[in-house]
């Protein structure tokens, strides 16, 4: 029988600096939430920095300073934030062509409903971004946003996703 209760549990050990998720309550913790529906609302926000461990179950979180609800939650409360977490840079170090962010590569495209005429997407490798941080963008306002940059080219020809 312990077997089987414990199968579900899993222990949770994080460190000091790790990322987590949050876990909030529906309808009640609303003051990190910017959602109008609650029911589509996440289950998990964040991710969060652990600033500190307190007792065996408890961490302290840098939470924003928006938020109006306590620093201090239980383990049971929390989900390691896993992937490429972003570090932010210091601005004053960075030249000024770093802080213009130009298109690189347009990794995969797409064909998506427009209203009644189909639209294209291209997802973008953006510069000074590592290509997990590319985003899907409509091929109009590239065009538009960027006239002088040439990227048709790179569009990996036959691949794209009709949905």
């Amino acid at each position: 029988m312990k077997q089987l209760a414990d199968k579900g549990i899993t222990e949770r050990i994080f460190a000091e600096g790790d990322w987590v998720y949050l876990k909030l309550q529906p309808y009640k913790q609303l003051t990190t939430r910017n959602e109008k529906q609650h029911k589509l609302s996440s289950k998990y926000f964040g991710p969060f920095q652990i600033i500190r461990r307190i007792g065996h179950v408890a961490y302290e979180l840098n939470l924003p300073p928006e938020a109006k609800i306590h620093p201090v939650v239980h383990v049971s409360q929390l989900r390691k934030a896993v992937g490429v977490q972003c570090q932010p840079e210091d601005v004053s170090l960075l030249n000024a062509d770093e802080l213009q962010i130009v298109p690189l590569a347009i990794l995969y495209r797409k064909m998506v409903k427009g209203g009644i005429v189909a639209a294209t997407k291209w997802l973008i490798h953006w510069s000074n971004c590592s290509p997990a941080y590319a985003t899907w963008e409509f091929a109009e306002y590239l065009v538009l946003r960027f006239p002088h940059m040439n990227l048709e080219d790179k569009v990996l020809d036959g691949r794209g996703n009709v949905a």
